[in-house]
């Protein structure tokens, strides 16, 4: 990329630190790319351009008066439309806006909001974020994955607008949200980075829920070094990202004891997905990284239990009847049927899933005992095109296959973070999930960024996206 959005985070924000770029002018930059690149990529689903001026301007008046507010300051950062943002409005995906209550904003809001980070808009999501695709029949504008200049196809969901808004050139971050893969899914499909915090590391107030048990908050970003960039900054235990850069930066692949698993990780993926996955991974232990093999059979039952209906789908069934009720009879009908899944689970059935995945949960903990990540494949099939997922049980069934290797992350209560890894046969961006014990991220971190360190960055290894900013 050309301009301030294709250099790295940790610069852009030095540079505003500095003096030596203005918030205005990171605006104005974001604005012109959104004005060349939106109209095929449709990253947003609101946009608006007075608005992200007048907080650039903000910002660089707190910046004149008392210095930075925080680390990013004068930061474009894209808000998955599930996030509430003051002043503007939330849809959730859905035709109809939501209640003004869902505009507040929560904890991680509130926080970029005190750095002077600046919100560019409400990138789309899957309706109510339950789907894997990116697809939303509600709307003609859904995003369409920059990496293929001939054939529409689906940028990844259910943060279908975050990795988008990246190549776009209109965001530097992006926020979304995770119940089963719907941050590292878009972020391996737009050849970006992505985070799955452990369940309850952030707080998920203030965003519009699928299921509580299983939502995590997540971002997007270029590389792992900016997503560690925005990690710090945001974390509360952290708060201080040149020094958690710092700290990573003296890991070396050697210091790592990763782990692989067959389990029906490798199986059917799309032709080159799995062998760019292994090249990277034999690049990093190439390296000096310590290679073992285990038995996961906690990751095959975690994905069986949520076909067969899920907590999450019972969750999410619940939440629209009581709270939003006049939602329900405008669902997508991809949507409308695996919530349907759920709508049937009797109230001793949903107790004793959740008993079942506490206890699977234990178990895969210790399993991973010892070993810093377990790495699979993200995503085991290249993106389709929107035609091929038109009709609805192409759509189910390419879905379950596209969030089979991400969703046991949350149903065994992990963390992961996807590192951009290569081009499948298609030409199309695949990346490798590393897996952790819930509340390691930073452990994680440190071996994504010893790993990227030694294959490259996205930008380097999978080169530059056919339809994304230059």
């Amino acid at each position: 990329m050309s301009g301030q959005f294709g250099r790295p985070l940790r610069e852009i924000a030095a540079d505003l630190q500095n003096g030596r770029l203005s918030a205005e002018a990171l605006a104005e930059e974001a604005i012109d790319n959104h004005r060349r690149f939106d109209g095929p990529l449709q990253a947003y689903r609101t946009w608006d351009a007075d608005r992200l001026r007048r907080e650039a301007a903000a910002a660089d008046l707190v910046s004149k008066a008392n210095g930075l507010a925080g680390p990013l300051h004068g930061i474009p950062v894209s808000m998955k439309d599930l996030f509430g943002v003051p002043g503007y409005p939330t849809y959730a995906g859905t035709p109809k806006r939501l209640p003004e209550s869902w505009e507040r904003a929560g904890d991680l809001v509130r926080r970029l909001r005190a750095q002077s980070g600046l919100v560019t808009g409400k990138a789309h999501t899957v309706e109510f974020a339950f789907g894997a695709l990116g697809t939303n029949r509600h709307f003609w504008g859904i995003p369409r994955n920059p990496w293929d200049a001939v054939q529409s196809r689906v940028p990844g969901g259910s943060s279908s607008g975050a990795g988008v808004s990246l190549l776009e050139g209109t965001a530097l971050l992006a926020v979304g949200s995770d119940t089963g893969g719907s941050v590292r899914i878009p972020a391996t499909l737009t050849g970006n980075a992505g985070i799955k915090t452990s369940t309850g590391r952030w707080a998920t107030d203030g965003c519009v829920p699928l299921s509580p048990i299983m939502d995590t908050v997540g971002l997007l970003a270029r590389s792992v070094d900016d997503l560690a960039f925005g990690f710090g900054a945001l974390d509360p235990r952290l708060g201080d990202p040149y020094r958690f850069l710092a700290d990573l930066e003296r890991a070396e692949p050697s210091d790592f004891r990763v782990a692989v698993c067959e389990n029906g990780v490798w199986d059917d993926c799309s032709p080159g997905v799995a062998e760019a996955a292994r090249a990277a991974i034999d690049e990093f232990v190439a390296a000096g990284a310590k290679l073992v093999e285990i038995d996961m059979p906690e990751y095959t039952a975690g994905y069986a239990m949520h076909l067969k209906g899920s907590v999450v789908s019972g969750e999410c069934d619940a939440f629209l009847n009581e709270h939003l009720p006049d939602w329900v009879a405008t669902l997508d009908e991809t949507v409308r049927l695996r919530i349907a899944d759920g709508g049937g689970i009797t109230a001793r059935e949903w107790l004793q899933r959740k008993e079942e995945l506490a206890r699977l949960a234990l178990a895969a903990a210790d399993r991973l005992a010892g070993i810093d990540a377990l790495i699979v494949p993200t995503a085991p099939v290249t993106p389709p095109t929107y035609d091929e997922v038109e009709d609805v049980e192409a759509h189910v069934r390419v879905n379950r296959q596209m969030f089979r290797n991400t969703c046991p992350v949350n149903m065994l209560g992990l963390c992961g973070l996807a590192v951009p890894a290569g081009l499948d046969a298609a030409g199309m961006p695949v990346g490798v999930t590393l897996v952790g014990r819930a509340m390691t991220e930073e452990r994680l971190f440190a071996a994504a960024h010893a790993m990227e360190r030694v294959i490259g960055r996205s930008a380097d290894r999978l080169g530059r996206a056919p339809l994304g900013h230059d």
